[in-house]
């Protein structure tokens, strides 16, 4: 089977680069636009009660939705191909990341708070020198947990047309081709992996200060 595999990707070596850098372009696109909007979202929670329960609840019943419904029900209003698989992926990754950005901020003990209120900082100082650095861990681990859904949800894209290491999965599935079938398998959980690792050690880096 691994001779079978080697002579698949040595025959397919464009077509196999190609929809690797599809399915790492959509996954990272996903995971960055989504981290953009659950940290503020997750901030503005924390501070707020009024906002909360309604924003936690909205992302909490889009994620119950399968992302191939998303992508079914954005067919007609965004088409095919790219734009709406990226919209059901950050549905998918949005939830991780605002719960744990919201349970960062609210798991820093309020006398650090006072304390850096006390010092004479502001609300930009005590955010970015004081909340945010506390609060990272937590965030980072809601990006783990968002990028390992993305890559292996991405390969639903190819339902329509995105491209992708879906491509593969789903033409081994109908053509019974288990060569292609586990190259694409394989590739998806090698990115998996890698997209783990290196945000774990940036996990590490980043908050190796809260250690010493």
């Amino acid at each position: 089977m691994l001779n079978e595999i080697i002579k698949f990707l040595l025959s397919n070596a464009k077509q196999y680069y190609t929809a690797v850098l599809i399915h790492i372009s959509i996954s990272i696109t996903a995971v960055l636009i989504s981290t953009a909007i659950a940290v503020p979202l997750g901030i503005l929670c924390s501070k707020s009660s009024k906002i909360l329960y309604p924003v936690m609840n909205f992302f909490n019943f889009l994620r119950i939705i399968p992302s191939l419904a998303i992508l079914v029900l954005a067919l007609p209003i965004l088409g095919t191909g790219f734009t709406p698989a990226l919209v059901a992926l950050i549905i998918l990754a949005v939830p991780p990341i605002l719960i744990n950005t919201y349970l960062g901020f609210k798991n820093i003990t309020p006398s650090i708070i006072e304390s850096a209120k006390g010092m004479g900082m502001g609300y930009r100082e005590l955010l970015f020198k004081i909340q945010v650095p506390l609060a990272m861990s937590l965030i980072i681990t809601g990006v783990r947990t968002s990028s390992v859904e993305v890559i292996a949800s991405a390969t639903l894209a190819s339902y329509i047309g995105a491209g992708g290491l879906g491509d593969f999965i789903f033409t081994g599935l109908s053509m019974n081709d288990y060569t292609m079938l586990l190259v694409g398998g394989i590739s998806v959980a090698i990115l998996s992996v890698i997209a783990e690792m290196i945000l774990f050690f940036l996990q590490q880096g980043i908050t190796r200060y809260q250690r010493d």
